[in-house]
């Protein structure tokens, strides 16, 4: 175990609409004439709950500088897609797979073969369809309240959105006239601060979904800050793991069936603490240390005390400050070289509170033969160009034929990555 290490406190939330929280601004109210002394100036607007500017240090210009951005309202022309300036080791490909999706997030696939997709801004859910080597992007589901999650089982899509879970059966035969979903679980927080959720079923054939923290850095009530199961059909719900602050993606050990998890660290902390996390669940009811332990050595100053970070679950692995470490999952195809076989490849969505960005980018992750971290490694790079983002990965998904899907939110599109005797992309 890490030494404790105490860090400054700060507060943070990614909201959902990021462009929805501003700092208005204090104006400075001239005397009246008769008056005899002058008026106070105006106190700044209180921020919104949530507000990912919470906690923004005064009077700093670098820190005035930051701010979540907005992702393009809509998604980019295929002409103006980022592929041809990303960077990938010798021997891999890259190549659009779909475009023209807005928001672009979480993957399913369908049995099919059908490539399922949601959102989180834009409420829409989409169908990327196959057939005879054409690809056709349809819009399956809109309206929707961040439908951010999305899993597939047994011919069932499953949508995660801010407070429920739906599903549609037999939606890879109704994809040109698509039913409403069904509501089979309604019972989460609506808080907007990391309310859009990742899901996906485990082994046990249980759907899991995780809540957010509802803010940076806050003491919550039990229905916060966690990871639940629940039988498909909704019933059965359980919590399985506490301390969570924000995970948007996890999946299982091929080999030990443990799920992992990516997990988001607090910002306003500094510019390179806290780092996001890589955790493993081995048993049901860890906790992972939020709000009271960061990065599995900084106790908080404000709710740490009395608290040392040995009372909780270390990461496996740390990804980096403020990196937006997002979907993961363990590769298990034959196509890519044998040392990606059973290791893991995060989606790093690239960090807004720094001043010099991080991530924007997909890493291979190695594991020791215990499960924690040996190395990280790019897989692959570009999507950050002079501290400015040209494309912001957030899932990646294995495809049946053993080749990688990456969905970009910034450009609303998704990305196939292979590896053999095609065009081969930059390298690095």
């Amino acid at each position: 175990m890490k030494n404790d290490i105490f860090a400054p406190r700060s507060l943070w939330l990614a909201g959902a609409f990021l462009g929805a929280f501003t700092l208005s601004a204090a104006a400075q109210q001239p005397a009246a004439s008769p008056a005899p002394s002058a008026v106070p100036a105006a106190a700044a607007a209180p921020l919104p709950p949530g507000s990912p500017l919470i906690g923004r240090p005064a009077d700093n210009e670098a820190a005035a500088k930051l701010a979540p951005m907005v992702p393009p309202p809509i998604a980019a022309a295929p002409d103006k897609l980022p592929t041809a300036k990303l960077k990938l080791p010798s021997g891999f490909n890259i190549e659009v797979y779909a475009s023209g999706m807005a928001n672009a997030r979480s993957l399913a696939e369908g049995d099919k073969g059908t490539i399922f997709v949601g959102s989180r801004l834009v409420g829409n859910v989409y169908a990327i369809t196959n057939k005879d080597g054409k690809r056709t992007v349809k819009t399956i589901a809109s309206g929707l309240h961040r439908p951010n999650g999305v899993a597939f089982k047994n011919g069932t899509l499953y949508i995660a959105e801010l407070s429920k879970i739906s599903k549609i059966d037999n939606i890879e035969d109704n994809l040109d006239n698509t039913p409403k979903p069904t509501v089979i679980f309604d019972k989460l927080p609506k808080d907007e601060a990391h309310g859009w959720k990742f899901i996906a079923i485990g082994p046990d054939n249980k759907l899991y979904v995780p809540v957010g923290q509802p803010g940076n850095n806050v003491l919550h009530d039990n229905e916060h800050g966690l990871i639940r199961r629940m039988n498909l059909d909704g019933s059965g719900d359980e919590v399985i793991a506490r301390g969570v602050r924000n995970t948007v993606g996890f999946d299982w050990n091929p080999e030990t069936k443990q799920l992992y998890f990516t997990d988001n660290g607090r910002d306003w902390m500094s510019e390179d603490v806290p780092e996001d996390e890589l955790n493993r669940i081995t048993k049901v009811g860890e906790h992972f240390g939020a709000p009271y332990c960061l990065q599995g050595n900084i106790v908080d100053p404000e709710f740490g005390w009395g608290k040392s970070c040995s009372d909780y679950t270390a990461p496996v692995g740390l990804l980096g400050p403020h990196s937006a470490a997002l979907g993961m999952r363990f590769y298990t195809g034959k196509m890519f070289p044998a040392a990606y076989k059973n290791q893991i490849i995060v989606a790093r969505h690239g960090s807004w509170n720094r001043s010099k960005k991080v991530g924007g980018d997909v890493l291979l992750v190695k594991l020791n033969k215990d499960g924690t971290v040996k190395s990280t490694e790019p897989l692959i790079t570009g999507f950050l160009e002079d501290n400015k983002y040209i494309g912001r990965p957030v899932d990646v998904m294995q495809m049946k034929d053993g080749s990688l899907l990456v969905s970009d939110d910034w450009n609303g599109a998704v990305y196939r990555v292979t590896y053999g005797k095609q065009k081969v992309a930059d390298k690095k």
